[in-house]
């Protein structure tokens, strides 16, 4: 089953939308998860063809996508740099 460009494109930012809620505080805004979802998207793909797994159907690509966006938005994360609070001197 061939999603097309536009049904990809709309997995990917429903999948990136997806992760960005269960990741609870660890996304990056909505703009950002939503880039990440396709982004995602294609990283699960490639994921899921290294182990063999073969998906199904639109509700199938959902689940590829998603936790490809979920693994992206974590390696993103490890990297983002951290807010410091700010000291302020009286």
């Amino acid at each position: 089953m061939e999603l097309g460009i536009i049904g990809s494109i709309i997995i990917g930012i429903l999948a990136g939308f997806i992760a960005g809620r269960i990741m609870k505080g660890k996304g990056f805004g909505l703009i950002v998860n939503l880039i990440v979802g396709l982004i995602g998207a294609v990283f699960g793909g490639f994921l899921f063809h290294l182990i063999g797994a073969e998906v199904m159907g639109v509700f199938g690509y959902l689940i590829m996508s998603v936790v490809g966006a979920i693994i992206f938005l974590w390696i993103l994360f490890l990297f983002a740099p951290t807010k410091k609070a700010k000291i302020h001197s009286g």
